[in-house]
C-alpha cells in the first residue's frame, strides 16, 4: 500500500481548524408542500456551492445515496459541474459507497474531476449507512464486509498510479494494468469516513488515510478514545500523521431561537422517516434541544455559539477539520444560502478570533 502522503490533508496546527460542508442533496418541498424535483435540487445544489466558495470555505462534500430522500446519487458528476463553477474550495464526496461501485471507475471519475478543478478534489470512502445501492447494483448484503476490504485494497493499488496487480474473489482480477488519467503531480487524496467502531479506524491507518467521524449523535467528546486510537495506531504501522476531521449536521441562524426554530421540524420529520425504517423510537423536542446544547451533536444557533461549539471540538478532540452538514429533510434552499453566508462570513472568521485567543 502508499504511504506517500498527499498535501491537502496535512494535519494543520494546534490553532487552526479548517471548516468545510456536507450535503445529501436532500430532497425538499416547495411552496405548496409538493416535492421538488431531483433536478431542481441538484440545481440549487450548484448554487450553494458558488456560495461556500465564494464565501471561503474549505471544502464542499456530497454524499451518495440511492433513495428518493437525496438527489445525489453520481457525486462526481455534480461534482465536475461544481468545477466550472468555482475557483478555490475542495470538491469531494461524503462518503463515496466503495462497496457497491468499481474501484478502477471511482479513481477514474474523481481523477478527472482533479484535472477540471486544477487539483481540488477528493474522496471519502465507506461502506454507507444505507444499504440500497447493494440490491440496485446486485449485490449480496452478506458480502458487506469483504466487500469494502477488498475494494479498498484495490483502490488503493490503483490510487499509487503503478501498474496494478491484484486478486480477490468479489471483482475480476487484475494483472499489471495501468489506469488513466493519472493526477497532476500528487496523489487523489482520500480520507475513509467512519461511524465509530474501532475496526474501521484501525483500517483507515492501516493504509494511512485521513480520517472523518460522523458524530450525529451523543456528546463528540466521546469520540476522544477513538481519536486517540488512529493516533497510537498510525504509529504503529508507521504512517505519518494525516488530518482526523468529524462530520455533524447543524443549522446556522442569526440567532439561537430562530436557527432551532426554523431546523426543527425539518429534523424531526427526516429523524422520525430514517428511524421507523432503523427501528428506533420517535424523536423529541427535547432530544433535539440537548442536542443542540453545548455538548450535544448538533451544532445549531447564532454564529457565535457555534463557533464556541466548534472551538470546543478542537479543545477535546484535537481536529482538524469540522464538516457541517448543513441540508436537513425539506429545510428550504433559502435557508441553507443563508446558513452557508453566515457559516463563511461570521461563523469561520470568529473560530479564527477564539483559536488565536487561546
Amino acid at each position: 500500500m502508499t504511504t506517500t502522503a498527499p498535501g491537502p490533508t496535512a494535519p494543520v496546527g494546534p490553532g487552526e481548524i479548517l471548516l468545510g460542508l456536507n450535503t445529501f442533496g436532500d430532497a425538499g418541498v416547495d411552496a405548496e408542500g409538493n416535492p421538488k424535483p431531483h433536478a431542481l435540487v441538484l440545481r440549487e445544489l450548484l448554487a450553494q456551492a458558488e456560495l461556500a466558495d465564494a464565501v471561503g470555505l474549505h471544502s464542499f462534500g456530497v454524499g451518495e445515496h440511492h433513495r428518493r430522500d437525496f438527489a445525489v446519487s453520481a457525486p462526481e458528476v455534480f461534482l465536475a459541474a461544481a468545477a466550472a463553477r468555482t475557483s478555490r474550495i475542495r470538491l469531494g464526496s461524503a462518503v463515496t459507497v466503495l462497496s457497491s461501485d468499481d474501484p478502477i471507475r471511482v479513481f477514474q471519475r474523481f481523477s478527472t474531476v482533479d484535472a477540471l478543478s486544477n487539483g481540488r478534489a477528493e474522496v471519502m470512502l465507506g461502506r454507507g449507512s444505507f444499504v440500497e445501492s447493494f440490491p440496485l447494483f446486485g449485490l449480496d448484503l452478506a458480502d458487506y464486509e469483504v466487500l469494502f476490504e477488498e475494494k479498498l485494497e484495490l483502490f488503493d493499488k490503483v490510487r499509487a498510479q503503478q501498474p496494478v496487480h491484484w486478486e480477490g474473489r468479489t471483482r475480476p482480477n487484475v494483472h499489471g494494468l495501468s489506469v488513466f488519467p493519472h493526477l497532476e503531480n500528487h496523489l487523489l487524496p482520500t480520507w475513509i469516513g467512519v461511524g465509530g467502531t474501532p475496526e474501521s479506524v484501525l483500517r483507515c491507518a492501516e493504509y494511512g488515510y485521513p480520517i472523518i467521524f460522523a458524530i450525529i449523535g451523543g456528546e463528540p467528546r466521546r469520540f476522544a478514545p477513538l481519536v486517540g486510537l488512529y493516533r497510537e495506531a498510525m504509529g504503529k504501522y508507521g504512517q505519518p500523521m494525516q488530518q482526523i476531521a468529524t462530520h455533524s449536521p447543524g443549522h446556522v441562524a442569526p440567532s439561537d431561537e430562530e436557527a432551532r426554530e426554523e431546523l426543527f421540524p425539518h429534523w424531526l420529520a427526516q429523524r422520525n422517516r430514517i428511524g421507523a425504517e432503523r427501528g428506533w423510537g420517535p424523536a423529541s423536542r427535547g432530544e433535539f434541544d440537548a442536542m443542540c446544547g453545548p455538548e450535544g451533536a448538533l451544532y445549531v444557533g447564532s454564529p457565535e455559539t457555534v463557533a464556541r461549539k466548534i472551538v470546543r471540538l478542537k479543545e477535546n478532540l484535537g481536529v482538524d477539520r469540522f464538516d457541517l452538514k448543513y441540508s436537513n429533510g425539506t429545510l428550504p434552499h433559502e435557508s441553507m444560502m443563508r446558513c452557508i453566508e453566515l457559516f463563511g462570513t461570521e461563523v469561520a472568521p470568529r473560530v479564527a478570533e477564539l483559536l488565536a485567543a487561546a
